[in-house]
């Protein structure tokens, strides 16, 4: 009997140093071509400069890749989000002065956000400055991994995920809620962008199946366009009940790895935990939904 082969899959879901990844936008491409991926999308928190750098010098010929972003939000009213809710931006155009100005008030917002936290891990006995934050960063956004790798490598903790469990995930004490724009705001700065707004790893959502099946609906209705589906940590039912959903609702399915290199340990480009597999077929629909 001979072997089934598997098309080439995708990526459009990764993270850069332009705001919480280790790698730069140039490696991730490398990456995804070591992968044997046909096409990615970086999708940044909060920033399209990784976009910008990879269309400054050009995208591999043998690669595909969709300019993108994940927009930091809240769930509309009545659903209440018990953990992250972020919404994916696919086909934008990172030159829009609309949603410039929307992530420059993002950016400020998180400026201020960082020295709070800093003060209370320093309340905590923890001697961690934002200087030395900054200089990991590098000049790329400065997040809590970047706070993270700090107290890694100054023995405050074995790791980055100690750093977040202890001290730096939501609800840890450390954590300052960060700035978000509502969805309706997400998506119509999306679509003003020329792009298609689509909610991220629904897991991380918190919601039971039918709450989750309840909010994509909504969702539908304000003007979301897909769901990703293929994620990392989804598991095989949970992947197969989105995609039902999003067959019911006439959205498009994604997915991606949430690829953020060393911050987010055992995920990796294209295959996530290892056996993650996104179809090309979700690239290509979402581009011809684009047109």
């Amino acid at each position: 009997m001979a072997c089934k082969i598997i098309p080439p899959g995708v990526d459009l879901h990764i993270h850069t140093t332009a705001s919480d990844g280790s790698c730069s936008p140039w490696e991730v491409v490398q990456l995804a071509r070591e992968a044997g991926l046909a096409a990615l999308s970086i999708t940044d928190h909060d920033t399209v400069d990784g976009v910008r750098e990879i269309l400054s010098v050009g995208v591999p010929s043998d690669m595909k890749m969709i300019a993108g972003i994940e927009i930091s939000s809240m769930a509309p009213d009545p659903y209440v989000s018990k953990g992250s809710f972020h919404i994916l931006g696919y086909g934008i155009d990172p030159e829009s002065p609309v949603l410039g100005e929307a992530l420059e008030g993002l950016r400020q917002a998180r400026q201020s956000r960082n020295p709070k936290i800093i003060a209370r891990l320093n309340d905590m006995g923890l001697s961690i400055t934002l200087a030395e934050v900054e200089s990991v960063a590098g000049g790329a956004v400065v997040g809590r991994p970047h706070m993270a790798a700090v107290m890694v490598r100054k023995k405050q903790v074995a790791s980055v995920q100690e750093a977040f469990q202890g001290f730096l995930a939501k609800g840890a004490p450390a954590y300052v809620e960060k700035g978000r724009i509502d969805f309706k705001n997400a998506v119509s700065l999306i679509r003003a962008a020329g792009g298609l707004p689509v909610l991220a790893h629904p897991v991380t959502v918190g919601l039971t199946p039918h709450d989750l099946q309840g909010l994509l609906a909504d969702l539908a209705s304000q003007g979301l366009a897909g769901v990703e589906a293929y994620y990392s940590t989804h598991s095989l039912e949970l992947t197969q009940f989105l995609i039902r959903c999003a067959e019911s609702l006439g959205l498009l399915v994604t997915g991606g790895s949430d690829f953020h290199g060393k911050y987010k340990a055992g995920i990796h480009v294209g295959v996530g935990q290892g056996d993650l597999h996104v179809p090309f077929d979700c690239y290509a629909n979402l581009t011809a939904a684009l047109l």
